[in-house]
């Protein structure tokens, strides 16, 4: 026992000067790893992401397709076993037409006269990988009948496939949007903070009163504003920008108290006797002293951006058809009718609730991480 003391003490020892030396980023990493949650929630989000970026690719059907033979069909079951006994190979049966006497309300049921082979790599509906590649090679699907995995809509499309490719405009847009809200918060809350005076007091009454305003009356009223003959591209930049606009100013609060903090210190003063200009103190100096804490904030503002284009675009004043979104998607699920009977269309929503958990997951970690030395 005695000859394995020194050893354990010292690797502790060389531990704890490990932690000495490393950087912020390095000291950061090591905290956020302990935080389990966080780590599982950022796998979800490249999950998510990945699914945006190869959604042509991943999704089995044409989003925009229709076929009305099987309008608002339910989603087909996976299955290993069928009317022969169990199979190796998934399928799905094929849909089969009844219509209730009494109601005349048709609904679909499983044909086993109808079996669906699930195969890799098949063929499908052509596209181009990535907007270069011209290719109709999907991940997964069925060569011959129908695969819905989610069932269709109300014109027969398949929703899984739809919610794929909305999985692109609903994240990106958050991206986009918290891109440009970190420009204006960094910019204006860092002039804001540093020269302080008239500068500081038209700033800060400017976020008092964009934050006094309520939130979705306002997204409705500058959205509304948009003309009714943009192009989808042209609805989904204006969006971007009346998203980042309103959500700049909690940003710009965060940076001004770091700089109000940060401008009485040494390495600013040093900065200022060998002749720096103001904006290389800024962004040189003082806005990388605290990327940490902005880091954690843009990462917990995404969801509002995703949560501010959904809310637009499910009251129709966000994107529109024929982009697909979220949102949009979840227009189908208006009434309580659609919702008792066709529960499917739903499915959006749950992808709008784990995205947004895993970014607070996330945001939660990092904010932890970002004062590593907080035990």
């Amino acid at each position: 026992m005695s000859a394995e003391t020194p050893l354990r003490t010292s690797t502790a020892e060389i531990q704890a000067d490990n932690l000495d030396v490393a950087s912020q980023w390095r000291l950061m990493w090591l905290k956020f790893k302990r935080h389990r949650l966080a780590v599982i929630s950022a796998v979800v989000l490249v999950i998510v992401y990945s699914v945006g970026l190869f959604a042509e690719f991943l999704a089995p059907n044409d989003p925009h397709e229709n076929n009305r033979r099987v309008v608002h069909a339910p989603p087909q079951r996976i299955r290993f076993i069928g009317e022969d006994g169990f199979s190796l190979r998934p399928f799905v049966y094929g849909y089969k037409s009844e219509v209730d006497p009494y109601t005349l309300r048709r609904s679909y049921v499983p044909d086993p006269d109808q079996v669906n082979y699930l195969k890799f790599f098949v063929k499908g509906h052509p596209y181009k990988f990535l907007g270069l590649w011209e290719t109709d090679i999907h991940l997964f699907g069925v060569e011959d009948g129908t695969f819905f995995p989610l069932g269709t809509d109300r014109l027969g499309r398949c929703v899984f496939s739809r919610i794929v490719y909305g999985t692109r405009v609903s994240t990106s847009i958050g991206l986009i949007g918290v891109f440009l809200s970190l420009l204006l918060g960094i910019i204006i809350g860092g002039f804001s903070g540093y020269y302080g005076g008239i500068v500081d007091t038209l700033v800060q009454r400017l976020i008092e009163f964009l934050r006094s305003v309520p939130t979705i009356p306002l997204w409705m009223a500058l959205s509304a504003a948009l003309p009714r003959n943009w192009t989808p591209i042209q609805v989904y930049m204006g969006i971007t920008v009346i998203l980042s606009f309103i959500g700049w100013t909690g940003l710009a609060r965060v940076v001004r108290s770091k700089f109000l903090a940060l401008r009485e210190e040494d390495f600013v003063m040093a900065a200022n006797l060998l002749g720096a200009s103001r904006l290389r103190i800024i962004f040189r100096h003082m806005v990388p002293s605290f990327m940490s804490h902005i880091i954690a904030s843009v990462t917990l503002s995404i969801p509002s951006m995703i949560l501010g284009e959904t809310s637009l675009s499910f009251l129709g004043l966000g994107l529109r058809a024929p982009v697909i979104s979220w949102g949009v998607l979840l227009q189908e699920a208006q009434n309580v009718r659609t919702i008792a009977l066709t529960p499917w269309l739903l499915a959006p929503g749950f992808m709008v609730i784990i995205t947004i958990l895993a970014f607070n997951f996330v945001g939660d970690g990092l904010r932890d991480a970002a004062d590593p030395y907080v035990r």
